[in-house]
């Protein structure tokens, strides 16, 4: 229930989103008229067309956005043709001829406030659903990615709609008003002819700026009016610490039997089967890992939350290996590139995790445990029922007290009664004090962009040369000749940049090459300067360093007090992927 809350309030908060204005003509073309009989059902088409779509094309895959494209032109010409005849009346009969005759009959019955047919506002309203490009913040965001990772999901398609529902409310208060505004004009002045061929041109001037992008260009980096930390606050507060990656079931819990600790059972039918490969280990079943406490950890090796838990879960691994604790990692790729065995088992050998490592790249075990974090720990009792869970980084003594309570109570009589204490450094060192860290995750590939900041916006899939911005705080842009793509921003020539004005201590890019081998240069600068002590882990003080595989770099970490700063990162070498930057 709380998703879909939040589902509705991020739909609601569109309003105030400057990605609504592409479509606001549309609707307030009909505010003169009933609104039950015209805005409603208006509304209604709108929400199902952008639903239905969206569902589609984050779960069929890329054949449904091209389907899309044709649907975005045929309602591009329909909403003209109404624009049209809102501007110029005496061409609406010329436009009623076989040939146009659906859009025209549409037209003309949007001119004739006395036409009683639902027909005609619904099918106006699913065309402006085609054409609706909301900007994808934090909520969206969470329910896009569950519908890419989760599958099918008729939950994936209802949240859709709920948040769509939540924009059609805030319009439909606008609709009201509108049809209130217009009313007393004609009664006032008498300008009702002016008043309609106004909105037809705002009609006009909405298609245009839609055929040529600027509804998902120049709208979505405007910083005025964005909505995106009003939603990000909504889900901390429900989540805090947590990395979203998808959408589900809130876990339910229930008491345990007679006797039992505090930790309830929660109602869960969790399996291991399903993944690709196993490493450092056969495959294992919960089954036959009765009589062991089980601890499951969610991770991907490119998510800085994950690695900065992996010292903790590592430890726990070897601290109470011999006392009935079994710890299972379950790698579960958040970018393609993580599907990649070989790089999993880099970074298994990097991160010196001996413990079993289940690649999950189907998401199967992920789905099992009904999981919606990265990272996200499962820890199951001697009998396989689990027993508690904790999502995102933190909380590391409070786990560890939940697997001594759990081997306690399997019998286990020689458990330790302190906690570890975890010195970790590099991308493994705990984050900065979190109220001093103002930026958070950015992703560069258009799916889940915002803030971008360079003059026209984002060109998708397609070679482009990019100009530098003026980046207000976590804003970014890019500079020279690049192409951006669903998960990432790839450089096509030499001497191209990416600036980033961010607020924390520690600053990591995930980064990769566009070919396997490859040694890609870059420098970094802080102000313009070397960054000098603040240099990260894959920077030297000079601010060099080097691409060598896909994963995440750690560029800067500031020894002094933590303030604004541009970052930029200057590639020598084409052919650098960059993914998204986290902070710390």
């Amino acid at each position: 229930m709380i998703l879909y809350l939040l589902a509705y309030l991020g739909g609601v908060l569109t309003i105030v989103s400057p990605c609504i204005l592409p479509v606001t003509p549309f609707v307030l073309a009909r505010a003169d008229r009933p609104f039950l009989r015209n805005g409603l059902p208006m509304l209604i088409g709108m929400s199902l067309a952008f639903a239905v779509v969206a569902t589609l094309a984050s779960i069929a895959g890329g054949w449904v956005v091209s389907a899309n494209q044709y649907g975005r032109g045929a309602a591009l010409i329909l909403l003209a043709i109404f624009g049209l005849t809102l501007v110029f009346p005496e061409l609406a009969d010329r436009l009623m001829r076989p040939l146009v005759a659906v859009g025209a009959r549409i037209s003309q019955s949007a001119d004739q406030p006395g036409e009683d047919s639902l027909v005609a506002p619904l099918v106006l309203g699913i065309a402006t659903g085609f054409l609706w490009a909301p900007c994808a913040g934090p909520v969206l965001g969470l329910i896009l990615t569950g519908a890419a990772l989760q599958g099918a999901n008729t939950g994936t398609a209802l949240l859709l709609l709920v948040y769509a529902a939540g924009a059609a409310t805030s319009l439909a208060l606008a609709l009201l008003v509108g049809g209130r505004v217009f009313a007393a004009m004609k009664r006032s002045i008498g300008a009702g002819e002016w008043i309609r061929r106004g909105v037809g041109v705002a009609v006009l001037a909405a298609v245009v700026a839609i055929s040529l992008g600027l509804d998902t260009g120049f709208l979505t980096n405007l910083s005025v009016g964005s909505t995106t930390s009003l939603e990000q606050a909504l889900l901390d507060r429900l989540h805090p610490n947590a990395k979203t990656a998808m959408t589900g079931p809130s876990i339910q819990a229930k008491p345990a039997g007679e006797g039992a600790s505090d930790l309830m059972i929660e109602d869960l039918d969790p399996s291991l089967a399903g993944a690709q490969q196993w490493l450092n280990s056969p495959p294992l079943t919960l089954e036959q890992l009765k009589g062991k406490v089980v601890l499951v950890d969610f991770w991907t090796y490119s998510c800085i939350n994950c690695l900065r838990s992996v010292p903790y879960v590592r430890a726990w691994a070897e601290k109470y290996r011999d006392r009935g604790l079994v710890v299972i990692g379950v790698h579960a790729p958040e970018f393609a590139f993580e599907r990649n065995v070989d790089n999993i088992k880099n970074a298994v050998a990097t991160l010196k995790i001996g413990y079993p490592v289940a690649i999950d790249n189907d998401y199967k075990i992920w789905r099992s445990f009904e999981n919606q974090y990265w990272p996200a720990h499962y820890f199951i009792d001697a009998s396989g029922k689990v027993r508690h869970h904790h999502f995102g980084e933190g909380e590391y003594a409070e786990s560890e007290r939940v697997i001594q309570t759990l081997l306690g109570e399997a019998g286990n009589t020689n458990v330790p009664s302190d906690v570890v204490a975890v010195k970790a450094s590099g991308a493994e060192a705990a984050a900065s004090d979190g109220t001093d860290v103002k930026s958070s995750e950015t992703y560069l590939g258009y799916e889940r962009s915002e803030n971008f900041v360079s003059p026209g916006g984002v060109v998708k899939d397609e070679s482009h040369v990019y100009a530098a911005g003026e980046p207000q705080l976590n804003d970014w842009s890019l500079i020279g000749n690049w192409t951006v793509g669903p998960e990432r921003a790839q450089l096509n020539a030499p001497a191209g940049s990416i600036v980033y004005r961010f607020h924390a201590r520690d600053l990591h890019l995930v980064l990769g090459s566009a070919i396997e081998g490859a040694n890609i240069r870059f420098r970094i600068t802080i102000e313009g300067e070397p960054p000098g002590a603040a240099h990260g882990m894959d920077t030297d003080a000079d601010g060099n360093g080097v691409v060598t595989t896909q994963r995440l770099y750690q560029l800067v970490r500031t020894p002094d007090t933590v303030a604004d700063h541009t970052f930029e990162i200057r590639f020598l070498d084409p052919g650098v992927q960059a993914y998204a930057f986290t902070f710390g």
